[in-house]
């Protein structure tokens, strides 16, 4: 194992069970993951308080969390990532269309730090289809949450969605 510290940055809303599975396989990779709750330039289900609480509680029941801490950031990911010293980011990736966008992405910041290295995690392919759009869409409809989020997040959609 190396010594590096990695960033997984996102806006987790909400953190879904891809979200930790991309976590759990980087610590295995890394000696710490700092999980980065961004928040968000666009509009979120959730605040930003509410998505970091829903991480920390989603990281607590995790094996190796405590070489994992979750904090938020706001502003360009490479001084995210100066703030933070990580040596590098962390992206989970389910298919070519999400390649597509982390590429040039991971392009602009390291011309703006020559320093950023990103690492592409490919997604298991039982949870390829997951992303938090779909789960806000099946917690909409009033569908099962229970294989694609961890528990407290399913009863704040659930709280959410009943409003």
């Amino acid at each position: 194992m190396t010594s590096k510290h990695a960033l997984l940055p996102g806006t987790f809303d909400p953190i879904t069970n891809g979200h930790l599975d991309i976590l759990e396989r980087s610590l295995k990779l890394f000696e710490r993951v700092t999980l980065g709750v961004a928040a968000g330039g666009r509009s979120t289900l959730f605040d930003h308080d509410t998505r970091l609480a829903l991480a920390t509680s989603a990281v607590v029941g995790l094996d190796a969390s405590e070489r994992c801490r979750v904090v938020g950031f706001d502003g360009l990911l490479v001084d995210a990532c100066r703030e933070f010293e990580a040596d590098v980011v962390v992206r989970g990736v389910r298919g070519p269309a999400d390649l597509d966008h982390e590429q040039p992405m991971a392009a602009m910041n390291r011309l703006l730090d020559p320093a950023f290295e990103a690492v592409f995690l490919l997604a298991r392919p039982e949870l390829s289809m997951l992303s938090a759009t779909i789960v806000r869409d099946v917690a909409r409809c009033g569908g099962l949450l229970h294989d694609l989020v961890p528990g407290p997040v399913a009863v704040a959609l659930r709280e959410r969605f009943a409003r």
